[in-house]
């Protein structure tokens, strides 16, 4: 599963936090304060950050903003508060943070707002190495189509991650395809082998996501 770093400045909240995490098959390092956050910032490389906004030494919006500015807002980050305003929370979800719970946090609101970030942060990376994958595919083959250009421009561009993760995982694939059937001239056949997808499974694959057809039909 995931490892997950939890920063709270109450001993409660944060062996609460942790038990539910770790029934859940996470595992969680814990941090009562933005020192102790940087720390194990640095040393566990941490798959999602539960942050809590109000702590004796540095508040959460300010440890979230350092992390910004070094480049270190690099895993999805849910803040935590029970005082906290609408205000305080736009402005942390503007920096980087990628939701907000406030306490008392229920078990479903929590394990929902994990599942959401990790899944977001997946999709996000397969994203990222799909497209530099292809772009260097294309710089490689020294010459490119305009619909393989197209293709890859549009894994670079068109993803809206705001949108339920099923939508960004039909349109991954449909852009994902639709280069590789631009990359071997539409041959069905070419790209059955390249996908490791069995030709009837890939048909009906590309027919469900609404991949023009017309290309790999001249060339089956």
């Amino acid at each position: 599963m995931a490892n997950i770093l939890v920063v709270d400045d109450e001993l409660g909240i944060r062996d609460l936090l942790s038990e539910i995490l770790f029934d859940e098959g996470h595992q969680v390092e814990l941090a009562e304060n933005a020192a102790k956050a940087r720390e194990a910032r640095l040393r566990m490389r941490p798959d999602l950050v539960l942050l809590d906004i109000w702590m004796p030494d540095t508040d959460g919006v300010s440890l979230l903003k350092e992390w910004a500015a070094a480049g270190l807002l690099n895993m999805p980050v849910i803040m935590m508060s029970g005082h906290a305003t609408i205000d305080t929370a736009v402005d942390a979800v503007k920096i980087g943070a990628q939701a907000f719970l406030e306490k008392p946090i229920t078990l479903q609101k929590l394990l929902n707002a994990v599942e959401q970030g990790l899944a977001r942060d997946q999709v996000k990376q397969a994203v990222s190495s799909a497209a530099a994958a292809q772009a260097s595919t294309v710089l490689a083959m020294g010459l490119a189509s305009d619909a393989v250009v197209s293709a890859v421009l549009q894994v670079q561009q068109s993803f809206d991650l705001d949108r339920p993760l099923r939508e960004v995982r039909d349109a991954f694939e449909k852009a994902y395809f639709e280069f590789h059937l631009a990359h071997e001239a539409g041959s069905m056949t070419k790209v059955a082998e390249k996908t490791g997808l069995e030709r009837t499974h890939l048909y009906r694959k590309l027919k469900q996501l609404g991949v023009d057809l017309s290309r790999s039909k001249r060339n089956s």
